[in-house]
């Protein structure tokens, strides 16, 4: 699979992501995806309506304004991507209410392809980063 064929997958992906789509956010994925977000207790979820179960908690959860990558690598069936993530947080993330405050932090995933698909999405976060500022009596910047 190609770079620009890896990109247009992953940019279907976070765009539905950012609208709460969730349907179309799983659409890019394989049937048996493997969704992985590094220190849930449920993870790794298997199959695509499992992903697409943690996709609607979580745009209940978090509402993403943007997520701009910052650096990428490419392989024959891989990318490995960072992100800036910046929205706002109405729910709960990482066990803490977010209260509507505006947050920022850095994102990893780890995307894998098979047959035109994603067929693995691995995210880690900086959680710590998160809760420090969803427990802090100021907003943060989305410039953060």
């Amino acid at each position: 699979m190609n770079r620009a064929e890896m990109d247009r997958l992953i940019k279907i992906h976070i765009e539905a992501e950012k609208a709460a789509d969730t349907a179309q956010a799983v659409s890019v994925y394989s049937d048996d995806v493997e969704h992985d977000v590094v220190g849930t207790p449920h993870a790794p979820l298997r199959g695509r309506e499992a992903a697409r179960g943690f996709y609607d908690q979580l745009v209940r959860a978090i509402h993403t304004e943007t997520m701009e990558p910052t650096r990428s690598h490419y392989g024959d069936d891989f990318c490995v991507m960072e992100h800036q993530w910046a929205g706002t947080v109405p729910g709960t993330f990482l066990g803490v209410p977010g209260e509507g405050r505006r947050i920022s932090f850095r994102l990893l995933h780890v995307w894998e392809f098979r047959d035109g698909r994603i067929s693995r999405e691995n995210v880690w976060l900086d959680g710590g980063n998160v809760v420090q500022q969803l427990t802090t009596r100021e907003s943060v910047s989305a410039s953060v």
